[in-house]
């Protein structure tokens, strides 16, 4: 004998609540890209609120503590400080998965130089 009365519509119920707050999760993530000023840049995919789990890469932890407070109240981020990036970048989770798994600190570290949002850096006459 179960508890619940209903176990149907009880998960009937849940599942129309998870998919409200889905939807919710996902007006602040629009939200909040929008105030990084995401949503005016050419190079950032517009399709991001079909990933999973969307990869913020920061270029410095200043930035990232800057929106560190954010990470806890909106699902579904995940957030990289990478320091050869010049700006914020967005990517598939998943993508970051496959490409980091089984590598070590030094190969990953290595790889943010190029890739997700690094850039190598070009040393000038100015940097004395």
């Amino acid at each position: 004998m179960s508890v619940i009365k209903d176990v149907n519509t009880f998960h009937s119920t849940l599942k129309s609540i998870d998919q409200k707050i889905d939807t919710l999760n996902d007006q602040k993530i629009i939200a909040f890209f929008e105030s990084l000023g995401l949503n005016e840049r050419e190079d950032v995919p517009k399709d991001f609120l079909k990933w999973e789990t969307i990869l913020v890469v920061v270029p410095n932890r200043h930035v990232s503590n800057e929106i560190k407070p954010y990470k806890f109240s909106i699902s579904r981020l995940f957030f990289v400080t990478n320091p050869y990036a010049t700006q914020i970048h967005i990517f598939d989770f998943n993508e970051w998965r496959a490409v980091t798994r089984n590598k070590t600190q030094f190969q990953i570290r290595e790889m943010l130089r190029t890739g997700f949002g690094g850039v190598k850096k070009i040393p000038s006459d100015s940097e004395d």
